[in-house]
């Protein structure tokens, strides 16, 4: 899932817990990331055409540990990249302004080939229809796919991942805030309560 980057997703990455506690550590993260990667390569053939697009910020480190398993796979460097939606959400006026982050993509491009969205948690959906307006923006793909570590519920939209490493049925007052070596310094995904004094937001 910072207030307007894909982090809006899940108002528990920035708001302060109550408590938490771990439902997956660094072991159990690299797990569902190799069997995410074999299911890849399943449903794709081969994963010939795919490019892995990582939105900011943890699906890009995700996306880059997922096209490290699927090399090792498959024999072959699979084109990575990132994908900022922040100017395509639809809460811009809603919430105050931030900083860009970084699109990216691979130089073999998308177009005719198969993106997998890489993202970290799926919650309302809308980070992931803000991204396939980015997308559509920047090129015609053959088919975009969805891949999240974590499924928290609650969509808001018609959105369902492809390719989930656990779903967490979670109410509007828990948080799931995922923490990566790349960004955090360790490998978790913490399930906490959000304060008594703080709303629940449903983005």
């Amino acid at each position: 899932m910072d207030a307007i980057s894909p982090d809006a997703e899940r108002p528990a990455q920035t708001a302060r817990t109550a408590s938490a506690r771990p439902v997956l550590e660094g072991p159990d993260i690299g797990r569902v990331l190799t069997r995410i990667a074999h299911e890849i390569v399943e449903r794709a053939k081969g994963a010939d055409d795919v490019v892995l697009l990582g939105i900011p910020t943890r699906g890009v480190s995700l996306a880059r540990r997922l096209a490290a398993k699927l090399a090792d796979i498959t024999g072959r460097e699979i084109p990575v990249g990132s994908l900022d939606i922040t100017m395509y959400r639809d809460d811009l006026r809603l919430r105050p302004a931030r900083a860009l982050a970084r699109t990216e993509i691979p130089a073999e491009g998308i177009e005719g080939r198969l993106v997998v969205l890489v993202d970290d948690v799926l919650f309302s959906g809308r980070t992931i229809r803000a991204a396939l307006d980015a997308l559509g923006d920047i090129g015609r793909p053959r088919a975009v796919q969805l891949a999240v570590l974590v499924d928290r519920g609650h969509r808001e939209l018609p959105i369902r991942a492809d390719y989930v490493g656990k779903n967490l049925p979670t109410s509007l007052r828990e948080t799931v805030r995922v923490q990566l070596t790349e960004e955090d310094g360790r490998d978790s995904v913490l399930l906490g309560q959000l304060p008594e004094t703080s709303p629940a937001d449903g983005q």
